[in-house]
């Protein structure tokens, strides 16, 4: 019997990725999309907020109601692609009625409460779920997520820049004495679908933002135990992300130990394709749910270029495969 899935927060890009996905999935039923109580895209079609999901998903967008107690028993998972401190007022509600919770927000992605007020501009409520919240980085924490009911997806920036890092770090290559430099230009789409003059077509160039004080760097850091520094860039493109990390290795490292450390972590992970030669591009991975990782050496440096979708394996993507994982289904399962 196919488990009942629910969306909120569905009209936003991510929320159009999930239920294409869902809509697919053969384990997975879409049995309801959601938006705000006061939302203007409440009770239209999503498929009239996108054109390429009609006959595919033609569901209403459902506007909350104040009691969701009855929407959470009736559905066994819900994914979140609300603002962060929405998600973290509805997760309670969603677990005390057993229904498993996939937060596509940043809302429980770090096990801190004064991070949230420091980088999230909100106090958050409910510190006791934080601390049982697993990280949704799927590759690396699928042994927690399968027990888990609440999978805090990890951001689209992180996920790419720990895939890059991760196993060198792991594998004791790199020189952390010298921080690992994480460039990155993602696409507008990854500042969400409202409007505003920043991501007006008009407007967008190529600019670096959130220096020194972007909410991702602390993500990052936290969970690859290792502090780095981050630069966001917002790229005149609709989607995709490219990080380009730069890195001191420690002395000796050959590109033989890289290579082992990336088929150590990545042989049997299939979302994530490590590159013999050359180096990635968005092209290569946009509408798509991999990570593709290449990198090159020289005066014992790296430079690591990884490039996702940001809205599939940087969001929705990874929120299924979390999914999957946590049902004990093949983690690629609707996706691929």
């Amino acid at each position: 019997m196919a488990q009942k899935a629910i969306v909120i927060g569905a009209s936003g890009y991510t929320g159009a990725e999930l239920a294409r996905i869902l809509t697919h999935h053969p384990e997975f039923e879409l049995a309801g999309l959601y938006v705000s109580t006061n939302s203007a895209d409440a009770n239209k079609s999503i498929s009239t907020l996108y054109p390429q999901l009609k006959t595919i998903c033609d569901l209403p967008l459902q506007p909350l109601p104040e009691d969701l107690t009855e929407i959470a028993q009736n559905a066994d998972l819900a994914f979140f692609g609300t603002a962060h401190e929405v998600s973290a007022n509805l997760a309670p509600v969603f677990l005390q009625n057993n229904c498993k919770v996939f937060d596509l927000s940043g809302a429980y992605r770090v096990n801190s409460e004064s991070f949230y007020q420091e980088f999230y501009g909100f106090e958050h409520k409910h510190p006791e779920l934080l601390k049982q919240a697993v990280y949704g980085l799927a590759e690396w924490n699928a042994d927690k997520i399968k027990t888990t009911d609440l999978v805090a997806v990890a951001g689209c920036y992180p996920t790419v820049s720990q895939l890059s890092l991760k196993p060198l770090i792991e594998e004791g290559l790199l020189d952390v004495n010298q921080l690992p430099v994480i460039n990155a230009v993602s696409g507008v789409s990854g500042a969400g679908r409202k409007a505003s003059l920043t991501n007006s077509f008009c407007e967008v160039s190529l600019n670096a933002y959130g220096v020194f004080n972007h909410r991702h760097q602390p993500e990052i850091a936290t969970h690859l135990g290792t502090d780095v520094i981050f630069t966001p860039h917002l790229g005149n493109f609709k989607r995709g992300i490219l990080a380009t990390i730069t890195a001191k290795l420690k002395a000796g490292v050959s590109d033989e130990q890289i290579k082992r450390a990336y088929a150590k972590y990545y042989a049997n992970k299939p979302l994530v394709r490590v590159y013999e030669q050359g180096l990635p591009s968005i092209k290569a991975v946009e509408f798509s749910p991999y990570c593709d990782i290449g990198f090159a050496t020289k005066n014992n440096h790296i430079i690591i270029v990884g490039a996702e979708d940001n809205l599939l394996k940087g969001a929705a993507a990874q929120a299924v495969q979390c999914a999957n994982i946590r049902y004990g289904y093949n983690e690629v399962l609707g996706l691929i």
